[in-house]
């Protein structure tokens, strides 16, 4: 179903709309989606669903229900649903708790509160003894528009240190569903940054989410140039690719769905194949992908020269994603200068 509901058997579209058209969009959502076919609240309405297949699956929100999309599973399954209120700790510790007792704990907050306020919990009562916890970080990098205190931009730096941690950036509505069907049963504690209100589909039907492969999206015959990207950033990559090709320019595009375990073998085997390379991500340039992919080519003894589309290290102002993205060079006008760049 398009630009609409997608959810369990029980669930009434008089009240989806109530709950999600009135209280989840707006802030957080990816732009660029007019004219895209999208999907409303992927994350709640997916959850939803499995929750009706797999009755050990509990959700928790630190107060954040309305901007994590997870009021559908609420609506579906109340008693099932726990707000611990604006204390992202408790959250963490209380789904540790409740995988202790042998439930899939599925928690939500802002990414940027997770990371840098229970990031002791995450990595020790969660990762450390590989409890069944799965959580979806909201409004990761410069979707927020509130600021330093809110914007996640270090998150997958921060992430990438704990042990036993899978971490998953998805591009589009047709891998995140996908991704949030199978974090269930991916072993341990998994940190998804989260996709929410109206997400694009940019990827086939036929695409299908391999844990810690990345894949090539996007192909292009005699291309010299090699995207490799995570997140949303992947789809903007694909938008670049096609673009240029009318400037008779070919990009591929390889997504990295998985950012740890990571793909080296997968991400070291796409750049061989092009004369150079453009790394993009919604993340600061240092400690995420770019740090990843440049690390691999280095043990891999591939040279290859490199384009960094991301963030600075530094501290971003608030405003609307467009203005942002525009002012610190992660739009799609930067994919193409830096595409077209040796033209």
């Amino acid at each position: 179903m398009t630009n609409g509901m997608r959810s369990g058997k029980n669930w009434r579209p008089q009240m989806a709309e109530t709950t999600l058209q009135g209280r989840t969009r707006g802030m957080g959502e990816i732009v660029d989606v007019a004219g895209k076919e999208t999907v409303l609240a992927p994350f709640g309405t997916t959850l939803a669903e499995l929750a009706h297949e797999r009755p050990e699956i509990v959700g928790l929100t630190a107060d954040m229900g309305r901007y994590s999309d997870i009021l559908p599973f609420r609506d579906e399954h109340p008693t099932r649903f726990f707000n611990v209120g604006m204390a992202e700790q408790n959250l963490i510790m209380t789904a540790a708790g409740m995988a202790k007792a042998g439930k899939i704990a599925y928690c939500t907050t802002y990414s940027v509160f997770i990371t840098r306020r229970a990031y002791d919990f995450v990595a020790i009562a969660c990762a450390h003894s590989m409890a069944n916890v799965k959580i979806f970080a909201g409004m990761p990098g410069l979707v927020n528009g509130y600021g330093a205190t809110h914007q996640a931009t270090e998150d997958l730096n921060m992430m990438r240190g704990i042990a036993d941690l899978t971490i998953i950036d998805p591009c589009d509505a047709t891998e995140f569903r996908q991704v949030v069907r199978a974090v269930a049963d991916i072993p341990g504690t998994v940190y998804v940054r989260n996709m929410r209100g109206k997400v694009p589909v940019e990827l086939p039907e036929s695409y299908r989410f391999l844990p810690g492969r990345a894949q090539v999206i996007h192909a292009a015959p005699g291309a010299k140039i090699g995207i490799i990207a995570t997140g949303y950033m992947s789809a903007r990559g694909m938008e670049a690719a096609r673009a240029a090709a009318g400037e008779g320019v070919g990009a591929s595009v390889l997504h990295v769905g998985t950012i740890k375990p990571f793909d080296t073998a997968g991400v070291v085997d796409f750049a061989r194949r092009f004369d150079r390379l453009i790394v993009a991500e919604n993340h600061k340039t240092t400690g995420g992908l770019t740090s990843l992919v440049v690390e691999a080519l280095y043990d891999a003894g591939v040279v290859k020269p490199l384009i960094k589309i991301g963030l600075a290290d530094s501290f971003f102002e608030c405003g609307s994603q467009e203005y942002l993205e525009g002012k610190y060079e992660v739009d799609l006008p930067r994919f193409m200068r830096a595409i077209l760049a040796g033209k």
